[in-house]
């Protein structure tokens, strides 16, 4: 069991970490004549969906209805929740980023102009927050579930 969650951990870090760079990447390479970007944006944002929904359902399916059991519970269920919390935060911002940064180095570039031009960036720098988010999330539910067996 502990080498499966190993292999979840690094899966889910890799995707992060690979989203990341990716991204970061796609930032580097917008304004060379061969732009890629578009690509390994697109590429980034598949990456960092993946990990978050592997994450989600490999994570653990605890669910927290109420507040009166989040406060009654265990420091570690409360860790659980502030990294699920927090995780859905950062993907709710850096998903967007990451296709708005990937659609600015689309071929059909529109009359539009973004001031920003970081978006790629700052999905990066989210999708490796995510991992680490992510993994916390992971080992966190796990020691609640072991508890839960071993006290029930």
């Amino acid at each position: 069991m502990a080498k499966a969650g190993a292999f979840v951990c690094l899966l889910i870090v890799t995707l992060d970490f690979a989203a990341g760079f990716l991204s970061i990447q796609a930032h580097i390479t917008k304004d060379k004549p061969n732009n890629k970007a578009f690509k390994l944006g697109l590429i980034a944002v598949v990456l960092l969906a993946s990990s978050h929904i592997f994450s989600k359902l490999l994570g653990g399916c605890l669910c927290m209805c109420c507040t009166e059991k989040l406060e009654k519970s265990s420091a570690n269920r409360k860790f659980w929740f502030g990294c699920l919390v927090l995780s859905w935060i950062v993907v709710a911002v850096g998903f967007p980023s990451l296709v708005v940064g990937m659609m600015e180095n689309a071929k059909l570039k529109g009359s539009c102009l973004v001031l920003h031009h970081h978006f790629l960036f700052v999905g990066g720098i989210l999708c490796f927050v995510h991992g680490i988010l992510s993994v916390g999330l992971y080992i966190s539910a796990n020691v609640s579930f072991q508890n839960e067996v071993a006290v029930g």
